[in-house]
């Protein structure tokens, strides 16, 4: 609570902030001198309640989308001996990280991949794919389930539906600002909207919303050396490092529907301006970081 606690009071603390900042350097009054009398205060309360609002959505349906897109099968009753280990090793590693027993599953995929997803720290899903269970050793996938649990005792799920908040809260406020101005300055609409405000709000939104992507991708790859530093606490520094290298000789790594990536073992390769976009960093550099903490 307390991390949701003090992500709510920077991100109003930065709505004041914009408002001061309007107020102060007289913006408010250069837009109404141009016909742009836009409520900037209501709009920053509409920004944060639609923003927030649809990042806390995802987040409450998380698991249960994962669960239908993934099509994962919940372990309720180990059926066989791989099952119980799994259960067992997940639970032993919540203890160690001092959560919740998230639900543990399974889905079909014939590359190895896992990931960890749910609403808090006590109410996650942990999931690994059949292929990484066929390709790795048990001290490989035990290392591949402290990254898992890592992220939810990190709170990562928590904190990147925050993150993604703040990111909708102004990406929809500037769209509606920028659609505004030149709807009324360029297009001359003097009562009410016009076409051009939401066709240029609309454009807008889709160019901000890529730009800003960037910071919660940023944001994405810094955690997973945190959660990679996790999984060699909970399993072993040398099971970890052997799970990662064990991704890196897939000629083909596979990349989790989206809305799931950024809690996945692995991401897709990327070069040039993708890498810019991508959840997660290269594995030789996570194995390098790893290496050096020795």
């Amino acid at each position: 609570m307390m991390r949701i606690g003090l992500f709510l009071a920077t991100n109003a603390a930065i709505l004041v902030l914009i408002s001061i900042v309007f107020q102060v350097f007289g913006f408010e009054g250069v837009l109404a001198e141009n016909g742009v009398d836009l409520n900037l205060q209501a709009l920053l309360v509409m920004s944060a309640v639609i923003g927030f609002g649809g990042s806390f959505i995802s987040l409450a349906m998380s698991k249960f989308m994962a669960k239908r897109a993934m099509g994962v099968k919940i372990i309720e009753q180990p059926a066989n001996s791989t099952e119980q280990w799994l259960v067992s090793t997940v639970q032993r590693q919540a203890q160690q990280a001092g959560i919740g027993m998230p639900e543990v599953g399974i889905f079909e995929a014939a590359e190895p991949n896992a990931f960890a997803t749910g609403m808090s720290r006590n109410n996650a899903l942990v999931a690994v794919s059949t292929g990484l269970m066929r390709s790795m050793s048990s001290d490989e996938v035990e290392a591949v389930l402290g990254h898992e649990v890592s992220h939810v005792s990190n709170g990562d799920m928590v904190t990147m539906g925050l993150i993604q908040g703040v990111i909708n809260t102004f990406v929809i406020f500037a769209s509606r600002v920028i659609g505004h101005v030149v709807d009324r300055v360029v297009f001359k609409t003097e009562r009410g909207f016009g076409p051009a405000y939401y066709i240029v709000s609309i454009v807008a939104q889709i160019f901000l919303s890529i730009l800003a992507s960037m910071i919660v991708m940023w944001y994405s790859r810094r955690r997973e050396f945190r959660a990679d530093a996790g999984g060699a606490s909970l399993a072993g520094r040398s099971k970890m490092i052997a799970a990662l290298q064990a991704l890196q000789r897939q000629q083909n790594p596979h990349d989790l529907p989206a809305e799931f990536a950024a809690f996945g073992i692995s991401g897709g390769l990327g070069d040039g301006i993708k890498k810019l976009f991508m959840t997660h960093p290269p594995l030789q550099e996570r194995i390098a970081a790893l290496q050096a903490a020795g």
